[in-house]
């Protein structure tokens, strides 16, 4: 594979992992069993355990796990052939699988933050 083939599966690559990623730690559709876990995190009597549970409510951890498995689904390697290229192919996914989340977080909240304030002008031209 050429390095800008490389390159271009990494970008695409990253949009998935990132979407599986957030979706589990952050959206509703998953909230009772993030909070499950969270309350496991939190209150586990080993550390096992609460590690364990943790990393089902961490995007950044999750996001590593959900590489593997990525990894593992499509086979594919950068800069090299070998098992290295898995490793750097791993540690380039999910560095770019978060910054697409870190983006996606800065959207939401100023979309967020814009309906609060709309929500707010409303109120006050009806008043």
């Amino acid at each position: 594979m050429t390095i800008g083939l490389q390159a271009t599966w990494l970008f695409l690559l990253a949009i998935p992992i990132a979407s599986v990623a957030w979706t589990v730690t952050h959206e509703e559709v998953f909230r009772e069993p993030r909070e499950y876990c969270l309350n496991h995190c939190e209150k586990g009597k080993t550390l096992l355990e609460r590690k364990f549970f943790y990393l089902f409510t961490c995007e950044y951890c999750f996001s590593h796990y959900v590489t593997v498995l990525f990894l593992l689904l499509t086979g594919y390697k950068l800069l090299m052939n070998d098992w290295r290229g898995y490793i750097i192919a791993g540690f380039a996914l999910v560095w770019v699988a978060n910054v697409y989340m870190s983006l996606f977080g800065l959207i939401r909240q100023d979309v967020k933050k814009e309906k609060i304030e709309i929500g707010l002008m409303d109120k006050k031209s009806n008043s």
